[in-house]
């Protein structure tokens, strides 16, 4: 019978699991590189931190294995020069110190609900929280959500009173899901939305995630100009089956186009094509621009839920860290529409994914 993730020990394996791979956005730690570090206060191995992750045969790390674990993942500096390092407690920043504190309490907690007679109360792990960690986890913000408006309509010169500012924009089921979700993931941060035609020069400087295509989207347009993406979208108003993106690999053009089925004489969509992007913001280094689109809405849906979704997106997440090493990344997948409503992706499927940049 297979351990269940929620189960306390396995739980402990996983959040160390996922520290490792992704509590430094971009940064994938191996096990060899942690188990040097730790090796500075009592010797460790990549099979010995293998064990503490596993989440089939159980092994609880001790709490002075903990403590080792708690201060490398308190500092970045623990992986600003190679080998990684530990440093030491009395070195730590207030800001380092209290992200430590945090740390510790979450994983001492994790390993006594784990011990054997541990109160019924304590099996609800802690790794639960999205709060602080995750791809949509950002250490600082501003972070604003860029929409498009349909049609490109021009606003009427006397606004209707009762009109709403959401109405004006497009992909609404994306814009509510994502928006809820990175203001769980960072509640003490400024999470904004607003319409590419409302951008002002500063907004272009933010953590920018961009929604929807280069039809409506112009802040979708530029931001693909402005950055290393091989990816192009094409449309056609005319025959919207003719549409897709387009990928130029070693000289050689990839078509990827959403696929359609006749029903009763009505031609509908089946399957979209999701795109999700993320580099460096090319205005501002030191935040990011990520685009979540598809070819139709079905598409963006897709490519927003495939990590905000509670089922898929940890093992999305894992996807991505092990996929790629750095901050720079694009997918291409398929998107299943069924019955009109677009099923949530898991990148880790076979024949789900159509296209990775850059390869590993």
């Amino acid at each position: 019978m297979p351990v269940s993730d929620d189960l306390p020990g396995p739980a402990l394996a996983v959040r160390l699991r996922e520290l490792r791979t992704s509590w430094w956005p971009g940064v994938l730690v191996t096990q060899e590189e942690l188990a040097e570090a730790l090796s500075e206060r009592k010797p460790a191995s990549a099979q010995l931190i293998s064990s503490w992750e596993s989440t089939t045969r159980v092994t609880l790390p001790p709490v002075s294995r903990l403590n080792a674990i708690v201060t490398f993942y308190s500092t970045r500096r623990s992986i600003e020069s190679r080998p990684y390092r530990l440093v030491g407690e009395h070195e730590l920043t207030p800001e380092e110190a209290a992200t430590r504190a945090r740390l510790k309490e979450e994983l001492l907690g994790l390993r006594t609900a784990a011990l054997p007679g541990a109160a019924p109360a304590l099996l609800t792990p802690a790794r639960l929280s999205i709060v602080g960690r995750g791809p949509w986890h950002y250490k600082e913000g501003p972070v604003l959500i860029v929409c498009a408006e349909p049609g490109g309509e021009t606003p009427p010169a006397v606004p209707d009173p009762d009109a709403s500012q959401l109405a004006r924009l497009a992909d609404l089921d994306s814009l509510f899901e994502l928006h809820g979700h990175l203001r769980a993931v960072n509640p003490d941060l400024d999470v904004r939305y607003c319409s590419a035609r409302d951008m002002t020069q500063d907004d272009w400087t933010a953590h920018l995630i961009l929604l929807g295509g280069i039809d409506w989207n112009e802040a979708t347009h530029d931001a693909m100009r402005l950055t290393p993406v091989p990816v192009i979208q094409r449309s056609d108003d005319d025959d919207p089956s003719r549409g897709g993106f387009e990928v130029v690999d070693d000289g050689e053009t990839l078509s990827f186009s959403p696929e359609f089925d006749t029903r009763g004489g009505t031609r509908i969509l089946v399957q979209d094509v999701g795109h999700f992007f993320r580099a460096p913001n090319p205005l501002n280094p030191d935040r990011t621009i990520t685009v979540c689109n598809g070819m139709f809405g079905k598409g963006v849906y897709g490519a927003v839920r495939t990590l905000t979704h509670d089922v898929f997106r940890e093992k999305n997440a894992d996807f991505l860290a092990q996929q790629f090493s750095g901050d720079t990344f694009s997918l291409l997948f398929r998107v299943q529409v069924l019955n009109g409503v677009a099923v949530t992706p898991a990148w880790y499927a076979p024949d789900t994914i159509l296209h990775a940049w850059p390869e590993d």
